[in-house]
């Protein structure tokens, strides 16, 4: 264990990313393809070329990010001459790329040549086979180039389909290079823009999440990539780039075939970029050769840590590795290099075979082959499957089952392996097998799924009346279908409403609603209502105007669109029956729309919709709604107006009938249990000020205007000011012992991510290696969440980004239900993990439909302490700690890194921690006092408490009685201020009497009957009348308790 010091931190500035020139950067995947431009126009301007970038495509996960960074590097690419411009849709910016290479074809270029990067997910890839093909068999301009990156949900994380899109550049004969780790976007990318102008073809470049959404450390250093381009290859008359007027269609096809894909061959063989990096060297005997490529070889370099076979090892196992960077064409002669001498080849590839066939086709001719294994064995049983994600866990089981085959058995080149290896590898596996196959003892996990956020307009939007059903498409609302709303079954990407236009015909169902989001509809969605409207099927497209592409990050439309422009251009294409409903229809004054367009507000959607399903033929419902989380974001940077109200329950009034639940669908109203029964609360940090939970009329609900949310109740906002760490004692800080995985777990849409960024800006400035992979999946908001990240002492290599599984050293749970879910249990192993838990009970979403649920506490605390053994883990209320010293729950996630700190479960030094706060440059003193608060709370709790003791409790106290006399009295106080003495005097004697026969029935047995009475009683004499419930306002806990929450001038509406 090392004592914490305080190390000398690099000079880093997070404009570094794109404005460093040499030496290490900290990036992320998707940052990597925002400076990837900006190295190439350096490049050229260095040989001497004036050339500029074009970018273009369309969001979605994986990718979803990369038009956000894009924008936020503007000073960066005008500086550069690179020009972004989004996509309405996937091949329509592929075509404009097309444009592009096009551009010194004819008189009035500007520049030498315009490189290009198109970019969409699979799905995205796959409708854009056309253009891929025609721009690919055009090629490219010798100066241009263009580099066509596919997000790959290989998980389906957020994805309708787990996309595979190597094999679409396949069949479009595009060349596709698979980047493996962050330093590979750019040394590829660099290497796809050389090989693009050298061939004339588009080279594709396969983007999976573990890759692109993974955080490290790069060399930015102008001398790392030499480019060679090769000599003496035959050429066709006029070359291989694009050319006008072209040749006739069939010499196009043919110049692809003979000329330019054998070039793209001898680019990748001259610049050797596949490469043996591990074990026996080539044309030493070796037993087994690993061939693969991308995300595959992180997971068997892996693999072969975790079995403990390290390069020496390797060496004597006679074991070897290639890395594949272009899996398709392969490079032949550099694998039949590899391929000597060895006895077998195992192909490790993620999907579907596509390097495996094609090594078997460059090896059959040799007299001298080894055996080819992968999908299959020897014998044809399947081996490396051809679906799902791999895992180094899987692939570790692979490699040793194939190595074991030597156990025992000497091969022609080699003794028989190693009894000490062969122990190790079934050491290793048993440790796998043992944690696959446990499992937890006591506690069937619960899933914290994404759901809509607080007061998302699909909350209400995507209701439907009684009798009616809807089908769903791709945005946020598909989440409907798993939400009890009548929803059901989808299409890709604009199809909206075809199934029904297929199915109706033949379905005594005379109509159903389709929801389509607003980016769809702009996207390609619009020809779907053509289509319909041709067709006169009856249905009713809902609209979803949200302002906001919400799903991949509130992103703005690509060009103008308005409600107003909607129902101009469906009117146009046929429509007759459009109705607008929004939550502000005084925004649309009369002459807004067509006089035939109504505008209605919401609370009149189910009518409206009811009138709807009777019209004939198609009609358009457009919801009209700034999407939640967009208003926060714009909220906070002062561009949308925010009310200076909030919504209030008064616990003591609440009866906690869910009712709110039920009007609103809103994950903000949570759960309270207090002496008198389960309450609701709005949980202030996460209310988006929606107002939909205050339509059901209750009494308990009160609106508080003006004033602000206290950001420091009570004694702590002069303790936070004092520096409460200061004078604590330092933790031991834990060893790196290879490396160091640290998982962190939580809620979407809390800062989850943001703690993952820190600890890796932190590990960079101590020159640490790290890794950090956030997997989001459709978690913007309320699903899980994890950052999974990596540390390792400088130089020493980091692989696979996940932490394996029992792997991991340290979690981080800033939210238990997530920590206590089956994916962070499998990371955790008895007597290795530490686990540091909030325990803070934050419901799921199963709570709005069922408002009887139950947070399951003791079974995820148990669940966790059966993974990591007893002592090994710590439970805080972080979330009630954190939000009562700083006055926002936001503030949790940061106390939680505070409180792992101090126990010693984070390998860096406090200072690089606190200075990665202040480069991210949000809420630095919130973030500051919030880890501070952490330490504190890891050491002296009884401190933590005494700062947040409140003045006064609340007259609905959440103290829980420990006893049937406790609740009693508690009762009988309660009921003497409802009424009077007398009046608690019937309720106790009622209850004694029940007591006393109970007594004479049970003996010392509980009685059941007696609490029962105690509590019912009390409820139906305690009745809530108008006049109760005034005395329930006026009197002082109340007041007391709202005065905990607000702070300034602030008055009541009722």
């Amino acid at each position: 264990m090392n004592a914490p010091a305080d190390p000398v931190l690099r000079q880093v500035s997070l404009d570094d990313r794109y404005d460093a020139t040499d030496g290490a950067v900290y990036l992320t995947g998707t940052q990597a393809l925002v400076r990837l431009p900006l190295m190439q126009r350096q490049r050229d301007l260095a040989a001497g070329l004036n050339t500029a970038g074009y970018i273009s495509g369309y969001r979605g996960s994986p990718v979803g990010g990369y038009d956000q960074a894009l924008w936020r590097a503007r000073r960066q690419l005008d500086a550069h001459h690179v020009r972004f411009v989004p996509g309405l849709n996937e091949d329509l910016a592929a075509t404009a790329i097309w444009g592009t290479q096009q551009l010194n074809a004819f008189p009035g270029a500007r520049y030498d040549g315009v490189f290009g990067i198109w970019y969409g997910k699979g799905p995205g890839v796959d409708r854009s086979g056309d253009v891929l093909r025609h721009a690919n068999q055009a090629g490219s301009s010798r100066y241009g180039g263009v580099l066509a990156v596919a997000g790959d949900d290989h998980g389906a994380k957020s994805s309708t389909i787990a996309a595979q899109t190597d094999l679409i550049f396949q069949a479009v004969a595009m060349p596709v290079l698979a980047p493996a780790n962050v330093q590979d976007y750019l040394d590829h990318g660099l290497h796809g823009f050389a090989m693009s102008r050298f061939s004339g073809l588009w080279i594709g470049l396969k983007a999976v999440t573990d890759t692109i959404e993974t955080a490290g450390i790069v060399d930015v250093s102008p001398a790392r990539l030499r480019i060679a381009l090769p000599e003496g290859l035959p050429m066709p008359p006029g070359g291989l780039n694009l050319r006008w007027p072209e040749e006739p269609f069939l010499k196009m096809e043919e110049r692809l075939a003979r000329w330019k894909l054998p070039a793209a061959l001898a680019y990748a063989r001259a610049n050797r970029l596949d490469a043996h990096v591990f074990g026996r060297r080539d044309g030493e005997p070796a037993r087994l050769g690993i061939v693969s490529t991308g995300k595959g070889w992180l997971d068997v370099m892996q693999a072969l840590a975790d079995l403990g076979i390290d390069e020496a090892g390797a060496c004597a196992a006679g074991v070897k590795v290639w890395k594949v960077a272009m899996p398709w064409p392969l490079e032949p002669e550099g694998l039949r290099a590899f391929a000597d001498g060895c006895e077998e080849l195992l192909v490790v590839e993620e999907k579907r075979a596509l390097i495996e066939s094609q090594l078997k086709e460059a090896l059959y001719p040799l007299a001298e082959r080894p055996r080819i294994v992968g999908k299959a064995d020897e014998r044809g049983a399947p081996l490396v499957p051809d679906y799902g994600e791999l895992t180094p866990a899987l692939c570790a089981r692979v490699i040793a089952a194939r190595l074991k085959r030597w156990a025992g058995r000497a091969s022609d080149a080699h003794g028989a392996l190693s009894d000490e290896l062969v122990a190790r590898i079934d050491a290793r596996l048993a440790r796998l097998d043992e944690k696959e196959q446990g499992g937890s003892k006591s506690f069937e996990t619960i899933e914290r799924i994404p759901y809509f956020c607080s007061g998302c307009p699909h909350n209400t939007s995507t209701r439907v009346p009684e009798g009616s059903r809807a089908l769903a498409g791709i945005g946020c609302h598909t989440m409907a279908m798993w939400m009890g709303r009548s929803t059901a079954t989808f299409t890709h990407m604009g199809g909206e409403g075809m199934t029904w236009v297929g199915q109706a015909p033949f379905s005594e169902t005379r109509h159903v609603f389709q929801n389509l989001g607003d980016g769809t509809y702009f996207h390609s969605g619009s020809l779907a209502i053509r289509h319909a409207v041709a067709t006169g099927t009856p249905i009713t497209y809902k609209i979803l105007f949200n302002d906001a592409v919400a799903m991949t990050g509130g992103q703005k439309h690509d060009g103008q669109l308005t409600p107003q422009m909607i129902a101009r251009q469906v009117r146009a294409e046929g429509v007759e029956k459009v109705v607008v409903v929004t939550d502000e229809p005084g925004k649309y004054p009369s002459g807004h729309f067509d006089a035939e367009v109504t505008v209605h507000h919401r609370s009149r959607l189910d009518q409206v919709q009811r009138e709807l399903r009777e019209y004939p033929g198609v009609s358009v419902l457009i919801y009209d709604q700034t999407c939640a989380a967009e208003k926060r974001r714009r909220r906070k940077r002062g561009e949308y107006p925010d009310p200076q109200r909030r919504a209030f329950i008064n616990e003591a009034v609440c009866e906690g009938c869910g009712d709110c639940g039920v009007q609103s669908n809103c994950v903000s109203i949570e759960p309270v249990e207090t002496e008198f029964g389960r309450k609701r609360a709005i949980n202030q940090s996460t209310c988006n000020k929606d107002f939909s939970c205050i339509e059901g009329f209750c009494p308990s609900f009160v609106t508080v205007h003006g004033g602000r949310l206290r950001r420091n109740p009570a004694r702590a906002g002069a303790a936070a000011s004092a520096s409460p760490a200061a004078g604590l004692p330092l933790p031991t800080l834990p060893a790196i012992r290879g490396s160091y995985g640290l998982l962190v777990t939580g809620i979407g849409g809390t800062g989850v991510v943001t703690i993952g960024q820190l600890l890796g800006m932190a590990a960079h400035l101590e020159g640490k290696g790290v890794t950090v992979l956030d997997v989001t999946g459709l978690a913007q908001k309320n699903g899980a969440v994890m950052s999974f990240v990596r540390f390792a002492e400088p130089g020493a290599p980091l692989y696979a980004p996940r932490i394996g599984t029992a792997a991991a050293d340290a979690v981080l749970g800033c939210d238990i239900v997530v920590a206590a879910g089956r994916e962070a249990l499998a990371r955790m192993g008895v007597g290795h993990t530490r686990v540091v838990a909030n325990v803070s009970s934050t419901p799921t979403a199963d709570f709005t439909r069922n408002p009887d649920w139950r947070f399951p506490l003791g079974g995820m605390e148990s669940a966790i302490v059966d993974a990591v053994g007893e002592d090994r883990a710590w439970f805080v209320d972080a979330a009630r700690l954190a939000t009562a010293l700083l006055g926002d729950a936001i503030a949790t996630n940061l106390f939680m890194l505070g409180f792992a700190w101090q126990r010693g479960l984070v390998p860096l030094s406090a200072a690089s921690i606190e200075r990665a706060i202040e480069l991210n440059e949000v809420a630095i003193e919130q973030n500051r006092a919030a880890f501070a608060w952490g330490r504190v709370a890891a050491v002296d709790a009884v401190r933590c408490e005494a700062a947040i003791e409140p003045a006064g409790a609340p007259a609905v106290s959440r103290r829980l009685s420990t006893s049937l006399d406790e609740s009693v009295a508690r009762r009988i106080d309660a009921l003497t201020d409802y009424q009077d003495e007398g009046y608690a005097r019937r309720y106790a004697a009622t209850v004694e009497r029940v007591k006393a026969a109970e007594l004479a029935l049970v003996g010392d047995a509980p009685l059941a009957l007696t609490e029962a009475v105690a509590r019912n009683l009390f409820k139906l004499m305690a009745y809530k009348d108008e006049y109760e419930v005034a005395r329930l306002y006026t009197s002082g806990p109340f007041l007391e308790r709202l005065n905990e929450r607000f702070e300034g001038d602030f008055r009541l509406g009722f």
